[in-house]
């Protein structure tokens, strides 16, 4: 389960960013998990959570939101958005697509309390 590796680097982020810009405890942290990260969104919460406690995150709410991809239709030239690799071309049915997003795990927001 590589979600508990991932849970420990935000973790660690979140950490570093505390001591770096002085606050004290997290209220709410938003993760954006792209729609082929690879991340399982349910085990990347449950591993976050058993994490948590004794943290600058024990009780904060934490949001994952789960954007679809962006990818490039060969076909029509046009930048379409996609949730699978497997996906056709929502505009002109065509397999020929190449994602440019959509892979990243990424810290988007985080709501502090002061220190």
């Amino acid at each position: 389960m590589h979600e508990l590796s991932l849970a420990g680097g935000v973790l660690q982020l979140v950490e570093d960013a505390a001591v770096r810009e002085g606050f004290a405890r997290v209220r709410r942290l938003t993760l954006e998990a792209g729609a082929l990260s690879g991340v399982e969104v349910r085990a990347l919460r449950f591993a976050l959570e058993s994490l948590m406690p004794g943290t600058c995150l024990e009780g904060a709410e934490v949001a994952i939101d789960e954007p679809a991809a962006p990818a490039w239709c060969h076909d029509c030239c046009t930048t379409v958005e996609i949730r699978s690799r497997l996906d056709d071309c929502p505009r002109c049915g065509s397999a020929r697509l190449l994602p440019t997003g959509g892979q990243e795990l990424r810290v988007r927001e985080l709501i502090v309390h002061d220190a």
